[in-house]
């Protein structure tokens, strides 16, 4: 507890000085980085790039994994930690706005029981169609798409990595924007998901760009449309959906929080340290092979930015019927 203490008063300090940035590295407690997903994926990838790139303004910053339960795990032990800038977490799509209103039980409160940091990154959602199908189909843009659904009711089906999963709500939002019916049929992840998009089992799915990008450029899947309100310069050409369906926006995104009350010294502290990392030209080049875009912001605008997000993925989720116990 001692040493907790020492690390909250330097914490404050470091904030209020105007000399060097790295006082807080002299401190020898590290800080804990809690990532609620696996080792090896775009989260943790990009959770330990930013850990080494605030070593000389932080110290020490340890990534610590603790998957399950959808994120749930990790973002609880974050949750419940002492509010002294020691213990941070990786806030997430599925995390901080869709689990609050898919789990029957939560272990944490998303609304109450964090403090924003600052948000990392967005990673546009693609809607993709097999690429043999799009042609024998004549199906090349959403307008195809659409057209083809409409004058062929129940003909069409989508797959996801799972029931509430990231792809099934959009593709729930998009059948809604576009008045059309589509099957979803969910699947034990996004992996065999796109294996059965690529085998001809589902006709179109809506997936993250990172993991759908080398079917695209091999030619494999056609995409339609990104999901982000605004193209994409990671997908030269092609339209986002808002362009047909205003409003259209459900990009995957994660940053970083604080349990809830740490004081704003320590995380103005924390804020400057992650932005300016995420502001370094090094940064963007490492994101750019993941297809994930920097998105520096304050504090309060990235607890705003959750705050939407869980309105409207509230909607979503009641929209689906999905639910898990």
């Amino acid at each position: 507890m001692k040493r907790r203490n020492l690390l909250l008063i330097s914490f404050a300090a470091a904030a209020a000085a105007t000399t060097s940035p790295t006082l807080h590295a002299q401190q020898s407690a590290p800080i804990r980085l809690v990532v609620p997903y696996a080792p090896g994926g775009p989260l943790d990838i990009t959770a330990r790039a930013l850990a080494e790139r605030v070593r000389d303004s932080l110290g020490t910053v340890v990534v610590d994994n603790k998957a399950g339960a959808g994120g749930n795990i990790g973002a609880d032990v974050v949750a419940k930690a002492a509010p002294d800038g020691l213990t941070i977490g990786l806030a997430a799509t599925a995390t901080h706005a869709v689990n609050p209103w898919l789990y029957s039980r939560m272990p944490y409160d998303a609304a109450k029981d964090f403090a924003g940091i600052t948000q990392m990154v967005r990673v546009p959602n693609v809607l993709v169609v097999n690429a043999e199908r799009a042609a024998q189909l004549r199906i090349n843009t959403v307008a195809d798409l659409v057209a083809y659904a409409k004058a062929n009711p129940a003909k069409l089906n989508y797959g996801s990595g799972g029931n509430g999963s990231a792809g099934h709500l959009a593709g729930e939002m998009f059948k809604q924007k576009a008045g059309i019916y589509a099957l979803h049929i969910p699947y034990r992840g996004a992996s065999p998901a796109q294996l059965a998009l690529l085998s001809g089992e589902v006709d179109f799915n809506i997936d993250n760009l990172a993991a759908a990008a080398p079917n695209i450029r091999a030619g494999k899947l056609k995409a339609l449309a990104v999901t982000s309100e605004q193209a994409s310069p990671m997908l030269p050409g092609v339209p986002p959906l808002s362009e047909s369906f205003p409003g259209f926006a459900i990009d995957t995104w994660w940053g970083l929080v604080a349990p809830a009350g740490t004081p704003k010294p320590v995380i103005d502290k924390l804020n400057k340290a992650f932005t300016d990392a995420l502001k370094a030209p090094e940064t963007k080049t490492r994101f750019d092979t993941l297809m994930a875009e920097p998105v520096p912001t304050t504090p309060e605008q990235f607890d705003a930015f959750m705050a939407a997000e869980r309105a409207k993925y509230q909607q979503l989720v009641k929209a689906s019927g999905a639910k898990v116990d």
